[in-house]
């Protein structure tokens, strides 16, 4: 971490841009300077962050408290991917679920989506999460690619859109910021995007019938937020992946299909970005394209270069400071509808539930 750098010219106001993960289960010095000096916007956890719900309860109590001292005093995005099956981030105790696939294969499919998303949503504000980087709504093409395995909830748009809207609804409405993904849909993707950066080669009747529907469910059933995908569409944008791409941002979700809510980027350091144009340039590129949430799990240093790139093309003209309170409004509306005089729980709460369930 370089915590010589300052970015207080623009107030803090950059940080609250960014996602950022963080390296153990406990509060470092390297998220505590993020968040209290550069008013980090949020923290995504993955498996390396959690060992069992009193520790990560009092986790997200202390990032939760360090937000509140910072200098923009506003809490934080604390986000996970709870996806069930093979990306859950919380294990047992935690409630353990198929995953996607198995929900949509359910002959009860709807009362599976549904206990899904009212249980994940009661554990993880138990604990002080308050957002689901999900549902999944990409609709399956074929044999999915290998990460994609389980994740999908069918190769029907219509169960995928029925599906992701349930889960959209239940998590909402149990106080749970939900995240649809992976705009504009990445059913037929053949390589991994945390490694390589996919084309995905389909003409505008597939992408107006079989991507966009559950999409467009999502939206309007109020979803909070959608992730977009790191992938080439060249129907769409010849040069860039949807994450970085204007026209697919500004152009075909919020123009188009008239999204007015958050839109966050998958983790800015994976492969399909990274190798071509560099996460900072990937940051960039990103918020100039439309997007309001940048996420970058992994290195806190790219996280502060992002903020510094950020900030001086801001500073310099080359982004206008109204596009940053476009973004940083929609960012306050979220966390004033689902962060804002929430009732936190004890840690007593969340021992005596964990404990029922053995």
């Amino acid at each position: 971490m370089h915590p010589s750098l300052d970015l207080s010219e623009l107030g803090g106001e950059i940080g609250r841009l960014f996602m950022a993960g963080m390296p153990g289960t406990v509060l470092d010095s390297g998220t505590e300077i993020l968040i209290r000096h550069h008013c980090l916007g949020g923290v995504i956890l993955f498996s390396r962050n959690v060992e069992d719900p009193i520790q990560l309860y009092n986790l997200c109590n202390d990032l939760q408290k360090a937000a509140a001292k910072s200098a923009c005093g506003e809490p934080l995005f604390i986000a996970i991917d709870q996806e069930g099956g093979s990306v859950a981030r919380l294990k047992e105790p935690f409630t353990i679920f198929p995953g996607n696939s198995s929900v949509g294969e359910d002959p009860e499919s709807e009362t599976r989506a549904e206990e899904f998303a009212r249980i994940t949503a009661q554990e993880m504000r138990l604990v002080g999460l308050n957002m689901n980087l999900a549902p999944v709504v990409d609709v399956r093409r074929g044999m999915p690619e290998s990460h994609l395995v389980g994740r999908t909830f069918s190769d029907n748009p219509e169960k995928v859109a029925s599906l992701g809207s349930k889960v959209v609804k239940v998590l909402q409405n149990n106080g749970i910021l939900s995240v649809a993904k992976h705009f504009p849909g990445l059913g037929r993707a053949s390589i991994d995007p945390h490694y390589h950066l996919p084309i995905i080669d389909i003409v505008e009747s597939e992408m107006q019938e079989i991507n966009l529907p559950p999409f467009k469910a999502a939206i309007a059933e109020g979803v909070s937020g959608i992730m977009t995908s790191h992938a080439i569409y060249p129907m769409l944008d010849e040069m860039y992946p949807s994450t970085l791409s204007k026209r697919i941002i500004s152009g075909l979700l919020r123009k188009q299909l008239g999204f007015k809510k958050l839109i966050v980027t998958d983790d800015l350091e994976m492969g399909a970005i990274k190798k071509k144009w560099g996460v900072p340039d990937g940051i960039l590129l990103s918020f100039k394209a439309g997007a309001d949430i940048l996420l970058v799990c992994q290195d806190q240093n790219m996280v502060l270069e992002g903020m510094i790139k950020l900030r001086n093309s801001v500073l310099s003209g080359e982004i206008q400071v109204k596009r940053v309170h476009q973004s940083l409004e929609r960012i306050s509306k979220a966390k004033a509808l689902f962060l804002k005089d929430r009732k936190k729980t004890s840690e007593e709460t969340v021992r005596a539930y964990f404990s029922s369930k053995k």
